[in-house]
């Protein structure tokens, strides 16, 4: 992962351990998981949208913040951005992956 993504998440994860107050992370940790995933689907379908209105500088931003988000789910359940990394490069080393497509996928 890119060393911005990796100081994120471990300013994240010391947010977790050390809450400072007025911090928004630390604000959707105590607000909890529901609060968490609730922030990751309204950032996801922001990116959605920001991707259909074809300009970069929002879906940039909207991507942005939808990254952010779920690195922050992923130090409330407590799942190292190493493993995400270890699962994206298995992923890259596979030959031969791709799925068949769906008669109804080939329009999208």
């Amino acid at each position: 992962m890119d060393d911005a993504m990796r100081e994120l998440y471990e300013v994240i994860l010391d947010r977790k351990k050390r809450p400072q107050e007025d911090s928004y992370t630390c604000y959707l940790f105590d607000k909890g998981l529901d609060k968490i995933l609730k922030k990751v689907g309204e950032e996801c379908a922001e990116t959605i949208i920001a991707a259909k209105n074809g300009a970069p500088e929002e879906l940039i931003a909207e991507a942005s913040d939808l990254l952010y988000h779920l690195l922050v789910l992923l130090a409330e359940r407590g799942v190292p951005l190493s493993d995400v990394e270890e699962e994206l490069r298995r992923r890259s080393l596979k030959i031969g992956n791709l799925k068949k497509m769906k008669s109804t996928d080939k329009n999208s």
